[in-house]
């Protein structure tokens, strides 16, 4: 009888801790990792890791898998990318708890917010439930091909206690308060790893209203750090507001953090509107430390990509009025009609109107406007941008913008970064944000933004760009970036039973062929609930990865395998596991 079920032999094994790397083997016996070393013995089934690096699966703590895991056993593209756990119910968005009477709302908001198309999530989300509790029963039905965690999101949970009062951003009763901080802790017990919210002003519904969180007052956001601090577990994940500035945002994270005594994360952009105020929020997030509060900046090594084209939710013509017109044909028809040289004149000439105020900024801005290309260039220099071009070329950009959309036969994608671009390049989240122990990668929003983000590659690209084709000062050692993508994302939100490649951790693993691995331009499938439109992005080097021991990807393709399944809560770590702390000097 064989010793082991799965042996990963002679690879690179980049731990997680940071360390150096060293060839071994890998053991796993029952979901855990049974033993690092030179292994002796046999197993059930054997992967030759010679020439490639072998880390443990990687953690993205910030996606919106909510829905999507309730009607599909996938969570691509988080999966697609050497992902093994995902935590949704970010940014304050989800689907519990939530009424009878209120899940339409539901459903409206997260089709504002997250851009998931209503029909999808009218015909996907099943709803077999009320209460956050309820929600996790349900969840912990389903089967994945990954982990999933959930938190308490506040939008659904303000509604919830408030009804139509808290959708209409009215101020809550003292009765509200408590009752919030009721239902938190309840949630954190029955096992939601944290609670969420957001002030960001792009956070609205589809037609201009903002999100019921975005205007509570900071009286309401503590109400549901007491209701940590009642439960004497979990997270705070938030999405400041980047209207105020870097000391008040900060002042309100570190007021979370000392109010539930528990660790707290929020998405750390550097913005056009407050350049230059990362330096500031950095050197704040080293004073917390100082004063023992956990608070930690969740970035992404790139900017977030709007991606914008004929066969995504908008580009720079899409809330033109005649472009409203064509907007449900096929895309065979638009190209057709938009190859008409009238058509063509009469919707250059119009302005876009819309009355969410944020999607006409992101498709206006057209020196922060690209072609992304294939590879996809997420780097671009200044001068590449259409404006740019289009005033060497002495033209109006809308023309070149024209002829852009109608390439390959309509298929072209814009990119429009947003945020993370100090400098000549958009490279400062990697130069600046990465490189920093108070900050750790996220920001994946896989399983939101279908038709017109995909960030969840972000893995990928980190160890291509920064790690393995970076020169000088910008490039990031392996260890290091191995870290930074597995154990402070788990550890940062509790989960302290994976992201480490040693005896008793769980299962979770990749084994990567750096050489090979390569990132692929997204590109748009139709294969969501009612035939609903979403972007996938495909990547090469991923030789195999493991969940709970069982390897559920060969080469990129799915083996089928779903060991995936729901994680209650924060997890402890081994008690065999060395004890020796990993915390950042």
């Amino acid at each position: 009888m064989p010793d082991y079920d799965l042996i990963i032999r002679g690879g690179k094994i980049l731990d997680g801790s940071g360390g150096e790397p060293f060839v071994a083997d890998v053991a796993i016996k029952d979901g855990v990792i049974a033993a690092v070393g030179d292994v002796q013995g046999s197993a059930k089934e054997e992967i030759d890791a010679a020439d490639r690096i072998v880390t443990p699966g990687f953690v993205d703590v910030h996606t919106h898998y909510d829905g999507q895991i309730t009607w599909e056993n996938r969570l691509a593209p988080s999966s697609d990318h050497g992902v093994t756990t995902v935590v949704m119910g970010n940014c304050g968005v989800g689907f519990a708890p939530s009424r009878p009477e209120h899940r339409k709302l539901m459903i409206k908001l997260m089709e504002g917010v997250e851009d998931i198309p209503e029909v999808v999530m009218a015909e996907g989300v099943p709803f077999n439930w009320e209460s956050f509790p309820e929600y996790l029963d349900a969840l912990e039905q389903r089967e994945s091909d990954i982990d999933f965690a959930a938190q308490l999101p506040h939008s659904p949970l303000r509604v919830y206690v408030m009804g139509e009062r808290g959708a209409n951003l009215e101020p809550p009763t003292q009765e509200d308060l408590a009752e919030m901080r009721r239902l938190t802790a309840e949630a954190i017990q029955a096992g939601a790893l944290g609670v969420t919210t957001s002030r960001s002003y792009a956070h609205q519904f589809r037609d201009g209203r903002p999100a019921p969180s975005v205007k509570s007052e900071d009286q309401e956001v503590l109400a549901l750090a007491e209701g940590l601090r009642d439960a004497g577990k979990g997270v705070f994940q938030m999405v400041p507001s980047y209207d105020v500035t870097a000391g008040e945002r900060m002042d309100l994270l570190d007021d979370i953090a000392r109010t539930s005594g528990r660790p707290v994360s929020f998405t750390f952009m550097q913005t056009p509107k407050g350049e230059g105020d990362w330096q500031e929020m950095v050197a704040r997030l080293e004073a917390s430390k100082n004063q023992g509060l956990e608070v930690r900046g969740q970035i992404i090594p790139r900017p977030t990509g709007a991606l914008l084209g004929l066969e995504l939710s908008m580009h720079p013509f899409s809330f033109n009025p005649s472009f409203r017109q064509i907007e449900h044909l096929p895309l065979e028809e638009k190209v057709e009609r938009m190859r008409d040289p009238a058509f063509r004149k009469q919707l250059i000439a119009e302005e876009p109107t819309d009355p969410q105020a944020f999607f006409v900024y992101v498709i206006s801005d057209l020196d922060a406007m690209f072609v992304l290309g294939n590879p996809p260039n997420y780097n671009p220099r200044s001068d590449e941008s259409i404006g740019a071009r289009a005033r060497a070329m002495g033209v109006d950009p809308k023309e070149l913008i024209y002829d852009a959309l109608l390439q390959r036969d309509g298929r072209e994608v814009l990119y429009r970064p947003l945020g993370n671009s100090e400098g000549e390049k958009f490279e400062s989240s990697g130069r600046n944000l990465v490189k920093n122990d108070r900050t750790f990668p996220a920001l994946g929003d896989g399983g939101a933004h279908y038709s017109m983000i995909c960030d969840a590659a972000y893995t990928t690209y980190f160890l291509t760009y920064w790690v393995r084709d970076a020169k000088g000062d910008k490039k990031i050692d392996l260890p290091y970036a191995v870290r930074k993508l597995t154990y402070e994302p788990a550890h940062a939100v509790g989960l302290d039973d994976r992201g480490l490649i040693k005896p008793g951790y769980k299962a979770d693993l990749n084994v990567i062929d750096m050489e090979r691995l390569h990132l692929y331009a997204p590109h748009v499938v139709y294969n969501l609930p009612t035939g609903g439109r979403r972007l996938q992005q495909r990547a090469d080097g991923y030789d195999a990865t493991v969940v709970s021991g069982v390897v559920t990807y060969r080469n990129g393709r799915s083996t089928g395998a779903l060991p995936g399944r729901l994680v209650r809560g924060g997890q402890e770590a081994p008690k065999i596991a060395p004890e020796k702390s990993l915390e950042p000097a």
